[in-house]
C-alpha cells in the first residue's frame, strides 16, 4: 500500500545519449563528479536526498536560529530521548561530523577498533586518529547468495580473534552498525547487539552503535527475531540502542531531513568530552553546523521515521525494487536490505577480474545506458580488502516510484545483453587517503 500522496513534484529528464558519453568522460570515469542535471535517476545514496513530510516542511519555518539556546535543539534533544532514549545530544552538521567528533575524543594512535563493517566515512575516520579499522563480518555477509535473516551482524568470533592478537588494552572501541552499509545494508539482530555488549564490557571498551539506519533496522528485526514479534518499531529501536554507550547518527538517513547528524550519550563524561571537540569542529553545542530550521526538521523526522506506515512502505519498496531487477535477470545481494539493492558486479560482468574494477565498470555502463547513477561498494571504492564487487543502489526516501524503479530495471537488463562489450577501468589519478579515494579519483577505460 502506497503510504503518501505528492504536493510538490519536480521535472527530470533523460538527458540524449551523446550527451551521457560526453558527461561520463568529462568526469572520469567517476559518477560522483557528474552533474546532477545530467542524471535521470539518481540512486547514488540515500543520504539526506529524500523528500520530506508537510509535517517537516513546517518545522522549517517554525525553525529558531538562535546561536546559543535554539528552541529547536530542545525539539531536536526530546525527539532523541523519545524515540532513541538517550539524554544528551551533541548535534553536528551530519554524520561524518559526528564520527569525527566522537571517535576523536575516544580514538588514539595505536588503537584497534573493531566495527562489524566499516563504511567509507567511519573507516577514514578511525584511520584518520591513527587507529585500524578491522572489519568482524559474520560468515556468508560476503557471499551474495547466502541464505541469512541478519547477515549484517557482528562477528564476535572475529573480534575475541583480534583481541586475541593485539591485546584487549589496545581495543578501546567496539562499533556496531545497522543496517550494515558495507554488508549490503543487512541487518542486525538485537541478540547480536546483547551478545557485542557484553564483549565490550569484559575487554572494558567503549559500545558504540553507527544508528544511521536505526528504524529500517529495527523493522527487520521484527519480521525476524521472535522475541519482537509484537513490538512497535520505536520498542525496538529504544531496546537495540540502549545497550551502546553512545550512538552516532546521520540525520539525513533515519533521521529523513536533507542536513545534520549526531552524537547521543547517556554518559556525561563522554558527552561533555564530544561537546567541547563539536565546538571546535562544529558549532556551538546547540545548532552544531546546522541552521535550527534543519535541526527542527530532523526532530520531526526521527518521530516519522518509527512510524508504522512509514517504515513498513520503505521496506516494501526496497523488495519490489529488488524484485524487479531479479525478474529482468540481474543479479542481486539477497536478501536485500531496507535502504538500496546491491547488484553483484561480479556476477554481472565475469568476464572482468577485480583489479579491472567490474563494479565501477558497471556503475558507469548504467549510467551511459539509461542516465542512472549509483555507485560501487568493491574494490575501487575499499581497495585493499576483500569485500565482494556490488553496486549499490540506494532509494532515496519518499522520492521515486514504480515507473522509475522499472528504467532502472530495464537499463540494468540492456547493461547486461552487452556485457561482453563492457570494459574494465583503471585508476590515472587518485587522492592520498585511500579510505576516501573512490569520491575524488579519476578513471580511464583499459585499452584492448
Amino acid at each position: 500500500m502506497v503510504a503518501y500522496r505528492s504536493k510538490v513534484v519536480e521535472r527530470i529528464e533523460l538527458p540524449a545519449r551523446e550527451r551521457r558519453e560526453r558527461a561520463l568522460e568529462e568526469a572520469g570515469y567517476n559518477v560522483f563528479e557528474l552533474p546532477s542535471e545530467d542524471v535521470y535517476i539518481d540512486l547514488l545514496t540515500d543520504s539526506g536526498t529524500g523528500a520530506m513530510s508537510d509535517a517537516q516542511w513546517a518545522a522549517l519555518m517554525r525553525g529558531d536560529e538562535s546561536y546559543a539556546g535554539s528552541r529547536s535543539f530542545d525539539e531536536l534533544e526530546s525527539a532523541v530521548a523519545e524515540v532513541m532514549g538517550f539524554s544528551r545530544v551533541v548535534p553536528t552538521h551530519q554524520g561524518r561530523g559526528a564520527e569525527n567528533v566522537l571517535y576523536g575524543a575516544l580514538l588514539s594512535d595505536g588503537d584497534v577498533v573493531p566495527n562489524n563493517t566499516h563504511f567509507d566515512t567511519t573507516r577514514a575516520h578511525v584511520a584518520n586518529q591513527g587507529a585500524d579499522p578491522v572489519d568482524c563480518p559474520v560468515a556468508g555477509a560476503r557471499d551474495p547468495t547466502a541464505d541469512g535473516e541478519f547477515k549484517g551482524n557482528f562477528s564476535l568470533e572475529r573480534a575475541r580473534e583480534v583481541v586475541d592478537d593485539v591485546g584487549a588494552e589496545r581495543v578501546p572501541l567496539v562499533i556496531q552498525t545497522i543496517t550494515n552499509n558495507s554488508a549490503a545494508g543487512q541487518p542486525v539482530s538485537v541478540e547480536n547487539t546483547r551478545q557485542v555488549r557484553e564483549f565490550a564490557d569484559r575487554i572494558d571498551a567503549t559500545f558504540v552503535i553507527d544508528a544511521c539506519r536505526f528504524a529500517e533496522n529495527a523493522a527487520f528485526v521484527r519480521r525476524r527475531e521472535d522475541e519482537f514479534a509484537d513490538y512497535a518499531i520505536d520498542e525496538i529501536a529504544r531496546e537495540q540502542l540502549r545497550h551502546a554507550d553512545a550512538v552516532v547518527m546521520s540525520g539525513k538517513k533515519d533521521g529523513l531531513a536533507n542536513a545534520g547528524g549526531f552524537v547521543a550519550t547517556d554518559d556525561a563524561d563522554l558527552f561533555e568530552r564530544c561537546k567541547q571537540r563539536a565546538i571546535l569542529y562544529e558549532g556551538f553545542p546547540t545548532y552544531g553546523g546546522m541552521s535550527g530550521r534543519d535541526v527542527a526538521a530532523m526532530a520531526v523526522g526521527l518521530r516519522e521515521a518509527v512510524e508504522e506506515g512509514y517504515v513498513t512502505d520503505r521496506l516494501e519498496e526496497i523488495q519490489a525494487f529488488a524484485d524487479l531487477l531479479e525478474d529482468a535477470g540481474v543479479p542481486v545481494y539477497t536478501p536485500p536490505g531496507g535502504h538500496a539493492v546491491y547488484l553483484d558486479a561480479g556476477a554481472a560482468l565475469p568476464h572482468l577480474d577485480a583489479a579491472d574494477f567490474p563494479g565501477q565498470a558497471l556503475v558507469c555502463e548504467l549510467y551511459r545506458e539509461g542516465g542512472v547513477r549509483g555507485v560501487e561498494l568493491g574494490s575501487f571504492a575499499f581497495p585493499d580488502t576483500d569485500r565482494p564487487e556490488l553496486v549499490r543502489l540506494a532509494v532515496p526516501r519518499r522520492t521515486y516510484h514504480g515507473e522509475h524503479f522499472e528504467h532502472v530495471a530495464d537499463t540494468a537488463a540492456a547493461v547486461l545483453e552487452k556485457r561482453e562489450s563492457v570494459s574494465g577501468l583503471e585508476v590515472v589519478s587518485e587522492p592520498a587517503n585511500p579510505e576516501l579515494r573512490h569520491f575524488t579519483a579519476a578513471l580511464a577505460p583499459l585499452s584492448d
